[in-house]
């Protein structure tokens, strides 16, 4: 009984610490967006074909490198490119490297001293600390941003492992959706660096012409817009009311909460086709349970939902009519709504949303259509997983 007791008032202290920790530190936030832009976009689906193109410029930087990454493994792959910007430092070039502190836990200090004795600025984005520890060792650094010489950056759902690489044979093949971009917009992924590097260091670097050079303008209108834990949730819901004839979703986690999932089935009622893309695996305890209340729903819509089979599907993409797409690092899910630092690219560039469509159209190929009676069939212990998995939902 008394290990009873002090459970419950452990419990209920660590959840005094995250409301009032989410109370002080959302009331600060404002909402960011930057403007919109043009730029030349490429779109990577694979981790061999992105990180072909990402080393062969890193090698070419000539002033500074600056990274930032959610999780950074310990493993050959990571080395690779750990012992290339090692190199670029030796040479002269100023290297930043930025990554999560829960993500990139796995880091061993000896690898972070190397770094830092080749020249290497590193640091943890996100360190949990006092008031609101139990908050704060929630609220991650979900961001991957690399910006090359202030003329080239790169976003999207990729982190550096072998996993990534599809070398994982737990996982298999990896799909993901990872964007490069060159011209404007490449000012918006310094900025963003910038402000992370100075929340994580205190120390932020100049805006000089060093770090922000003039930038040509590309072909492809997009946006860039960054959230700490606010204010996705609002902007998926105004995606989702002004689509007319499709949508499309990929995520690797689908737990959209109750008003994001009154819009989507706001929108399969005035007949809207919704289509669903997860992976058939999961990577994480309880997040592919969590999902199974919403696509109940969305099938009774009449919505479509396919589960990828040929590896893990980790990709994070909204599709709206041929109008805007959506490509980040932000996950369908309350985490990334509401607790994850994320920074998303809004695309407003037809011929790309098309080159898009035909990427996902091959993703359909290898997956499982869901049907209802798949749900007919669950047992009662998948149906207790299930109920466990939503109370446990927003933290997933």
């Amino acid at each position: 009984m008394r290990i009873l007791l002090i459970a419950i008032i452990l419990f209920l202290l660590v959840m005094l610490d995250y409301k009032l920790g989410e109370r002080v530190y959302k009331s600060a936030l404002k909402k960011k967006e930057y403007p919109n832009r043009q730029s030349d976009l490429t779109l990577f689906t694979t981790g061999e074909a992105l990180f072909n193109d990402y080393f062969a410029e890193l090698k070419q930087a000539k002033y500074h490198i600056h990274i930032l990454f959610y999780i950074v493994r310990n493993d050959d792959v990571s080395q690779q490119l750990l012992n290339l910007l090692k190199k670029k430092a030796e040479e002269g070039v100023e290297v930043r490297v930025l990554v999560d502190w829960i993500g990139s836990l796995g880091l061993s200090r000896k690898t972070i001293q190397s770094l830092k004795e080749s020249g290497i600025q590193f640091a943890f984005s996100n360190k949990p600390s006092f008031p609101f520890f139990f908050y704060k060792l929630n609220e991650r650094n979900h961001r991957k941003i690399t910006v090359i010489d202030g003329k080239i950056g790169y976003l999207g759902g990729f982190n550096v492992g072998k996993e990534y690489m599809g070398q994982d044979p737990k996982f298999g093949n990896w799909r993901d959706y990872h964007l490069k971009i060159v011209g404007e917009g490449v000012q918006d992924l310094q900025t963003q660096f910038r402000t992370d590097w100075k929340q994580a260091t205190g120390v932020a670097f100049s805006k000089t012409e060093t770090y922000f050079p003039p930038l040509p303008q590309g072909k492809m209108k997009h946006q860039l817009i960054p959230t700490d834990g606010m204010y996705l949730q609002e902007k998926y819901i105004d995606l989702i009311k002004q689509a007319k004839r499709e949508i499309i979703i990929g995520s690797p986690y689908f737990i959209p909460g109750k008003k994001v999932m009154k819009a989507l089935l706001d929108a399969a009622e005035r007949g809207v086709h919704i289509t669903i893309i997860t992976p058939m695996q999961a990577d994480h305890m309880f997040v592919k349970k969590a999902a199974m209340p919403y696509f109940h729903q969305l099938l009774k819509a009449n919505c479509d939902i396919y589960r990828f089979y040929d590896g893990f599907y980790h990709a994070k993409v909204i599709v709206i009519d041929d109008e805007v797409c959506d490509i980040g690092t932000a996950n369908f899910d309350k985490r990334s709504f509401f607790i994850n630092y994320e920074m998303n690219g809004y695309i407003y560039d037809k011929a790309f949303i098309q080159s898009l469509k035909e990427a996902i159209a091959r993703d359909l190929e290898t997956s499982e259509k869901l049907t209802m009676p798949f749900f007919q069939n669950r047992t009662i212990v998948d149906r207790v997983k299930e109920t466990i998995a939503t109370i446990l939902s927003p933290l997933l």
